[in-house]
């Protein structure tokens, strides 16, 4: 791994650790700002709904900026965020706060893809994309748990404190590691070519694909919490654990996913959503069993990133030609599908059906999108179609 990607990587990791640190503590901000849980659940939607309009509109405004430039302004609004967020004196200004802070997420994860497959050959782009996401699976592992502790022992508060610190590594690795011109561009495409590009069935189709997943994960994710405590009958402590041995999971399925992605993409991927299928389906089964149910989060977590890798490193094959608004899409088809996911989840719980129906959602989300894959993969072989490999000049 080059030191350029380390950098890209350690603020993946902070921008990773704060989307996902409120479900373990989210049980404590609704109470301590005065919520609630399914109505904090929203600060995780609200969150996605950030990064899936505000990432492309700031991608597009900022499209002219220096690569390198960008991403330290967007490291440096996360930092101030987090600050923001941890002195946030109600629900409404810190649902606001979310919300600015998951603008910058959008656009960082979007500019940082692009800037991580230009590092490396194009062979290697799966693994270039499996670093970033790594950034996001190593939060699982570490970041999650340990703010869920923090939170646990100081109070949520404190959790928030611990992402500026975060916030703060991030912007200084970027300013020593990544080269002034990461990322150049000699002439940036415009934007009719841009919006082209998304026409393509590879493109949009990808997206939906990325809804899906995300509907799979954060329906039952966002409340994984109290699914844990009230479903299976886990200690409080125990909690963090099984987070960090998702985390874990996701973690090795990243890379997993990347290698993946570098030999038969299409293939694998059908694959591993037909699996992922049956193993929400499982995580119903045994959710009032620890053990089993235990084995079936580190199972899940796995195939989420697992997934994700051949998904985006798809986009970037395909809209190579004009990526700045294909790019900033990717963490905008993810996470309206987070969005969709929490509310579809807080609907579900006021309507009164329970933690333990959550994972029912994820399994019909997932066979929809093995019929979407297998579509897509048959229309792609039937037009002999191949991606684009450098950007001409407008």
């Amino acid at each position: 791994m080059s030191l350029p990607l380390i950098a890209l990587f350690i603020a993946a990791f902070a921008f990773g650790t704060t989307e996902f640190v409120i479900a373990g503590v989210l049980p404590q901000v609704a109470e301590g700002l005065g919520v609630s849980v399914p109505s904090a659940g929203y600060l995780v939607s609200g969150y996605a709904c950030g990064i899936a309009i505000g990432g492309p509109l700031l991608a597009l405004v900022t499209k002219s900026l220096p690569r390198k430039t960008l991403l330290l302004g967007l490291a440096i609004a996360f930092t101030i965020g987090q600050a923001a967020c941890a002195l946030a004196p109600d629900f409404t200004s810190m649902l606001l706060l979310r919300i600015a802070v998951a603008v910058a997420h959008g656009a960082y994860f979007g500019v940082a893809m692009v800037v991580a497959v230009g590092l490396v050959p194009e062979d290697k782009r799966g693994m270039a994309v499996a670093v970033i996401l790594s950034g996001l699976t190593v939060s699982n592992v570490i970041g999650v748990p340990a703010g869920t502790a923090i939170g646990n022992i100081w109070g949520w508060r404190a959790t928030f404190w611990v992402m500026c610190a975060l916030g703060v590594a991030a912007t200084c690795a970027m300013a020593a590691l990544l080269p002034r011109t990461a990322g150049y561009q000699a002439e940036p495409a415009g934007l009719a070519r841009e919006v082209r590009v998304l026409a393509r069935q590879q493109v949009w189709t990808s997206l939906i694909l990325m809804l899906m997943l995300m509907l799979g994960q954060f329906c039952l994710f966002t409340y994984i919490t109290p699914t844990l405590l009230e479903v299976t009958g886990l200690d409080e402590g125990l909690v963090p654990w099984v987070l960090l041995l998702n985390g874990v999971g996701a973690t090795l399925g990243v890379f997993l996913g990347g290698k993946l992605s570098d030999w038969k993409l299409m293939p694998s991927l059908i694959t591993m959503l037909a699996l992922q299928a049956v193993t929400l389906a499982v995580i119903y089964a045994v959710s009032p069993y620890p053990v089993p149910m235990i084995v079936a989060i580190v199972v899940w977590g796995g195939l989420n990133f697992a997934i994700g890798t051949p998904i985006q490193t798809r986009i970037l094959a395909w809209t190579a030609d004009a990526s700045n608004l294909a790019s900033s899409l990717i963490p905008s088809g993810f996470n309206v599908g987070i969005a969709l996911a929490a509310s579809l989840g807080a609907a579900m719980l006021n309507a009164g059906y329970g933690y333990r129906s959550l994972p029912v959602v994820g399994a019909a989300a997932m066979l929809v999108a093995v019929v979407v894959a297998v579509v897509s993969q048959v229309w792609e072989g039937r037009s002999n179609a191949t991606p684009p490999l450098t950007a001409p000049a407008e």
